[in-house]
């Protein structure tokens, strides 16, 4: 199939995320275009995306509308509708710091709804049958510590309700009074508390990196706050700590799901097989 081949000198770039890089055009303002970084600008990259965002409209749940797949020079990009005016909860948590407690309720709410809307299992994988594939792969676990990983794994109640995948305040926008849903490529279905557990790890397991600071705009105070308020929002308690357990052993979960996400990067798997050993010795011993 042919993919029609965008002239990049026409857009301007107008954001960035963990992923990739947002551009518009002043003579399409309907639409942006979105290039993954390197490694990620492929067809077959490009075209789960469009796939995934097709058919979580599909569901129901709030989406930008993909419009096609694009080619700039040796990499491939989505077309997205533009919404107008719009601000990730993150972005607002650094320009309005006040709002925080806010932003993370809001968070909450929509999280809610949705890990209680049904999922199409025969399009999207289970979190729980990605992360058992992985255990097969994992290379920065001790035997002991994986037997440990593997026996909780066993325990988790596998749902077939939508989970996000990539579950933080960055990919939830919002414009005027609505938000919306971006950056699906790992959407699912399964446990809630895989994406929780995604959510505290940002918060608090890489709240002082100063790399993840810049991904969401906030400092590591800010990532507490956020945690914190998110916890009393979802369990309707003050005290979350059993929560806070709860999701750090989920946050180990995400650990091992790396290899469904990650490229195999030896000093990636160095750095990650630090943080969960960390990780275990806090939350399973």
């Amino acid at each position: 199939m042919n993919y029609r081949e965008i002239d990049i000198s026409a857009w301007r770039q107008v954001g960035e995320g963990g992923n990739g890089k947002v551009f518009d055009n002043p003579s399409d303002p309907g639409v942006i275009l979105k290039i993954n970084k390197k490694g990620l600008d492929t067809l077959e990259f490009a075209q789960k995306e469009y796939n995934v965002s097709t058919a979580v409209r599909k569901l129901g749940l709030p989406v930008p509308e993909a419009k096609e797949i694009v080619r700039v020079g040796d990499s491939y990009g989505t077309i997205t509708e533009k919404i107008t005016h719009k601000k990730s909860l993150s972005r607002i948590c650094h320009d309005e710091p006040e709002r925080i407690e806010e932003m993370a309720e809001l968070l909450c709410a929509r999280g809610k709804e949705l890990f209680a809307t049904p999922c199409d299992t025969t399009i999207f994988p289970s979190r729980k049958e990605q992360l058992m594939n992985s255990f097969e792969k994992v290379r920065f676990v001790s035997k002991k510590n994986l037997s440990v990983l593997r026996a909780f794994a066993e325990t988790i109640e596998d749902k077939n309700t939508c989970i996000h995948g990539d579950f933080n305040m960055g990919n939830l926008v919002l414009s005027a009074d609505r938000s919306f849903w971006i950056d699906l490529d790992r959407f699912g279905y399964g446990n809630p508390m895989f994406d929780i557990g995604h959510l505290f790890q940002i918060c608090n397991t890489y709240a002082s990196m100063r790399q993840v600071q810049g991904i969401f705009h906030m400092g590591e105070d800010q990532l507490h706050r956020f945690w914190d308020a998110f916890a009393k929002a979802y369990t309707g308690k003050e005290d979350h700590s059993e929560f806070d357990r709860l999701a750090g052993k989920f946050a180990a979960m995400d650990m091992v799901l790396c290899y469904e996400f990650h490229k195999d990067n030896l000093a990636e798997q160095i750095f990650f097989g630090v943080i969960i050993k960390r990780l275990i010795k806090k939350f399973y011993v």
